[in-house]
């Protein structure tokens, strides 16, 4: 099944939000196969779009691990 899930982070400074992207962007490299991960800046925000072609528990555990990195990167800034 094809699905897709959209994740946005909301920053006081696009800085911050430039940092928690490039932060993010080693695990981008490493998604499973049938998995894309793009995370982009936006004005004072991280998109990150998820795409799979699979079963719901990879799409979570995508999401979840996601999550984790983020909110990670957030306490390090």
């Amino acid at each position: 099944m094809k699905m897709r899930a959209k994740v946005v982070c909301g920053y006081k400074k696009r800085e911050a939000a430039e940092a928690i992207a490039a932060a993010l962007q080693p695990d981008n490299l490493q998604a499973p196969k049938g998995v894309r991960v793009r995370t982009r800046v936006g004005n004072r925000c991280t998109v990150t779009s998820v795409e799979l072609d699979g079963r719901i528990e990879t799409l979570l555990a995508t999401l979840d691990d996601l999550l984790a990195c983020t909110s990670t990167a957030e306490d390090m800034l």
